[in-house]
């Protein structure tokens, strides 16, 4: 076999190697549910019940923020409810009904806006980071308003099919972490207490 063919052939298999190694996928969120570590700091902060409100993208963020993901090496993620905004919305009800404390008509309602939704699967370290504005109104009146973040880095394979569902359950994790910290902020704890 000549050094063409020989070249030719490894080309080929480079090419088809690549293309394996960074395949494209479109994955959707799960569905949300609660952890254990959430539904546990709620009972601890004595909440009242309370409803979840309106939760939508920030003023001025770009509206493809609200709906798209990159950083993903091609490869895409679509929130279950439709938007991001909305799968953290779903995300804090399941932790309040898992808690006992998701009730449609409270006086207490706690509406959101993403600020920030971001992952990138690149070589050698990964990141990802999910922040939004929470809201708590008590009877109509503004009792608490705060801009929270989650963040995350972590090691990041060279090979697409193992950095891409690591990134995206990265993503995914944000969400229970942005909450905890929610959970976890004494204002937040005040506003909402039974």
């Amino acid at each position: 076999m000549n050094q063409t063919l020989i070249r030719t052939a490894r080309l080929i298999a480079m090419a088809g190697a690549t293309a394996a190694l960074t395949a494209c996928v479109s994955v959707k969120m799960p569905a949300p549910a609660a952890s254990a570590a959430n539904v546990e700091k709620l009972r601890a902060a004595k909440a009242a019940p309370s409803q979840v409100g309106t939760f939508k993208l920030a003023a001025g963020k770009p509206a493809d923020m609200d709906t798209t993901l990159g950083g993903l090496r091609g490869s895409s993620v679509q929130p279950t409810a439709g938007t991001f905004s909305a799968q953290l919305r779903d995300e804090l009800s399941a932790e309040l009904k898992a808690a006992g404390l998701l009730d449609a008509a409270s006086p207490i309602v706690i509406e959101g806006e993403l600020t920030d939704s971001r992952v990138d699967a690149a070589i050698g370290t990964g990141t990802g980071r999910l922040a939004a504005r929470f809201v708590v109104k008590r009877g109509g009146q503004k009792v608490f308003d705060k801009e929270l973040a989650a963040e995350s880095s972590w090691e990041s394979s060279f090979v697409g099919a193992t950095a891409i569902p690591a990134a995206i359950n990265q993503y995914g994790a944000l969400y229970k972490s942005l909450i905890g910290k929610l959970l976890d902020d004494g204002e937040f704890r005040a506003a909402i207490k039974g």
